[in-house]
């Protein structure tokens, strides 16, 4: 049981020395994730798109 306690205690005191981002930091690198997912999803959609336009030219 000493060892859970020790455990919690420097999980505690390594927590303390993150450097935490900001509120306004989070928010700016959510919408960068946002942003660049779409982007992602924006050009596979498109290439799934040619080539599945390409395909059934192929197979026609």
């Amino acid at each position: 049981m000493s060892s859970i306690t020790q455990f919690i205690k420097q999980t505690k005191s390594e927590l303390k020395l993150v450097n935490w981002p900001t509120r306004k930091q989070t928010i700016v690198f959510t919408v960068m994730v946002i942003i660049m997912s779409l982007g992602v999803a924006y050009t596979l959609g498109f290439f799934d798109f040619i080539f599945t336009k390409l395909l059934g030219l192929l197979l026609a």
